[in-house]
């Protein structure tokens, strides 16, 4: 929260220690001058959280962990939103965040959750491929994943806040952008099909939410500061920050990285952002791995190998190479299970299908090639971050020579982590303790 915290005398989780090295590896590689860092660390500690735009209706939804697959599919459908935090029901009205709120459910859980089943059950494949209309339940999730195409509002961050405190002065609140997008309406027959699948009926929120989830759930107050959202979204590894107003009992917004890039996007024309935007990625030391540590797909391997190799090393996305120099030929996500939800004699054969034949079924399904979103080592961030923005995409991978061999990757979680560091003692005086708290579990 955004007051110093009680320690306690532990032994350093092997998760921050990871954490630590990333970041450590993150400013050793960077080429930015020693002022303007702190400067732009300086103006990120000054603007305050409450000065992100909140979610639409100004209420955020939320799901008991009691509630069944089914329910909790169809409540992030009504409301347009792709995750939503989950609620222990067995909390007092009084209590503290720890024990009112258990996590955070989205579609990407569901889908792995999904996939699992899948991968362990051969029969639930077929069975769910073969409901009403020939789509069944598995149908059903697909078509409403199928319309969700970001979060539900992409907030910016406020640029003349930001300018502001680079130059010294006050930070005042400034107008947030606000691109709210969609999902498509439910079928009519949606709550007939997937109510007759004893599997979503069955399976509660509770029962998938750690299996399935990759970040901890990690509130801040609105009177923190976006520098502490910052690292917690970069050094931290979260993909969305819940925001908490002291003395209310309900979670009061949601800060993505994709709306912290966003926001970015719409500082261009500013010269602090200009200054950093203009240089190459490789004088930001980006991509942040070598070109070894890329995890990737081979266009031959099953496709149920390359998104379990995604579940296990937690990452939402591979690209897909060809041959002994790694060619990149397209690019596979967890949300890309969502066609193969469409499509019941595709995921009837789900154990079976190749990388390429998942491919080349969802090109012809969209009319067009999957194309990987590309960069080079001259590229400038400015272009990296305009590419993440417009297409609404979380990586975009580095390739190298004609032969466009895979040398890196760039995230969402990188290009945040160029524009701060972190002071010292920041995250024993803000993070330190709830971050602790939470990796023992």
């Amino acid at each position: 929260m955004a007051h110093p915290q009680p320690q306690e005398q532990e032994v350093e989780s092997p998760k921050i220690s990871a954490y630590d090295a990333y970041f450590e590896t993150v400013q050793s590689r960077k080429k930015l001058p020693g002022l303007l860092q702190e400067n732009l660390t300086f103006a990120f500690s000054k603007v305050p959280v409450s000065a992100f735009q909140v979610v639409p209706g100004g209420k955020v939804i939320e799901i008991g962990a009691d509630t069944c697959i089914a329910d909790a599919v169809k409540v992030l459908s009504r409301h347009h939103i792709l995750s939503a935090p989950v609620r222990n029901p067995e909390a007092e009205a009084n209590s503290d965040w720890s024990d009112k709120y258990l996590g955070i459910v989205d579609y990407s859980a569901i889908l792995l959750w999904v996939l699992e089943t899948c991968r362990l059950s051969p029969s639930f494949c077929s069975a769910t491929a073969a409901g009403v209309g020939g789509a069944g339940a598995m149908g059903a999730i697909g078509a409403v994943a199928l319309g969700v195409t970001g979060p539900a509002a992409v907030a910016g961050l406020t640029a003349a806040a930001v300018c502001s405190a680079v130059a010294g002065a006050a930070v005042d609140k400034g107008e947030a952008k606000d691109s709210p997008t969609g999902v498509n309406n439910l079928s009519e027959d949606f709550d007939s099909i997937i109510l007759q699948d004893e599997h979503f009926k069955s399976t509660t929120v509770r029962s998938i939410l750690k299996s399935f989830r990759w970040a901890p759930f990690l509130p801040v107050g609105t009177d923190s500061s976006m520098l502490s959202v910052l690292l917690l979204l970069s050094k931290y590894r979260m993909r969305n920050v819940p925001v908490i107003e002291p003395g209310q009992p309900n979670i009061k917004n949601f800060i993505t990285q994709s709306a912290v890039v966003h926001g970015l996007e719409g500082c261009k024309g500013m010269e602090w952002f200009d200054c950093i935007a203009a240089k190459s990625i490789s004088d930001l030391g980006l991509p942040f791995m070598v070109s070894n540590e890329v995890i990737s797909a081979n266009i031959n391997d099953p496709i149920l190998e390359a998104f379990m190799k995604m579940r296990e090393n937690e990452v939402g996305g591979l690209p897909v190479v060809e041959g002994t120099k790694k060619k990149i030929v397209g690019n596979v996500s967890i949300s890309d299970i969502r066609y193969s939800l469409l499509k019941p004699e595709l995921f009837s054969n789900f154990r079976n299908l190749s990388v390429k034949d998942f491919m080349s079924a969802i090109s012809k399904n969209q009319g067009k090639a999957m194309s990987p979103i590309t960069c080079n080592h001259q590229s400038s961030l400015g272009y990296v971050i305009e590419t993440l923005a417009s297409k609404s995409v979380h990586r975009i991978y580095v390739v190298d020579g004609e032969e466009c061999q895979v040398v890196g990757v760039i995230t969402l979680r990188d290009v945040i982590s160029c524009f701060i560091s972190e002071p010292p003692n920041h995250f024993d005086a803000y993070l330190g303790f709830a971050v602790k708290q939470i990796m023992k579990h």
